[in-house]
């Protein structure tokens, strides 16, 4: 899809710590640059990390951004659509999972819906979101966030 002027920046979280974690997070990529209206206009490095707030395997994450033209309410229901494709399943909050999409920004906007928080309420205190968010447009993070996150444990593979 070419930049057009309705196409707005986006930027969506990837994790998972079940089954081939690495595996379908590098699909996931794939598959987000083939949701309607929309590109995949850059990817972060891969990363390892502790679960935040809960237990099970390390995570593999990422962070993508995207240049679409769907609202977010229907970026979301993609999202979830992906998710569900890897098997995601949602026992108990913070469970492990096959794969999470998290839309964390969309342009500027400021959304707060029953369904949808942008920015996304958590990101700034997650370091397997701000460190690959860093890479890819190091403008939305600031040292100060990423010194308040510096004590948990990441690594690039």
């Amino acid at each position: 899809m070419p930049d057009a002027p309705s196409a707005v920046q986006a930027f969506v979280g990837l994790g998972a710590n079940l089954g081939d974690a690495q595996a379908a997070v590098q699909r996931s990529l794939q598959a987000l640059d083939r949701l309607p209206q929309t590109r995949l206009a850059a990817r972060s490095s891969l990363y390892r990390s502790a679960p935040v707030d809960a237990g099970g395997p390390d995570y593999v994450n990422a962070v993508a951004e995207l240049r679409t033209a769907l609202p977010p309410e229907a970026l979301l229901a993609e999202l979830q659509r992906l998710e569900q494709a890897e098997g995601r399943e949602r026992p108990y909050r913070n469970a492990p999972r096959t794969l999470d999409l998290d839309l964390l920004l969309y342009g500027d906007a400021q959304i707060a819906t029953p369904a949808l928080t942008v920015p996304h309420p958590r990101m700034a205190a997650r370091a397997f979101v701000l460190l690959p968010l860093a890479e890819i447009a190091p403008q939305r993070v600031t040292p100060g966030q990423l010194r308040a996150v510096a004590d948990q444990a990441i690594q690039r593979i």
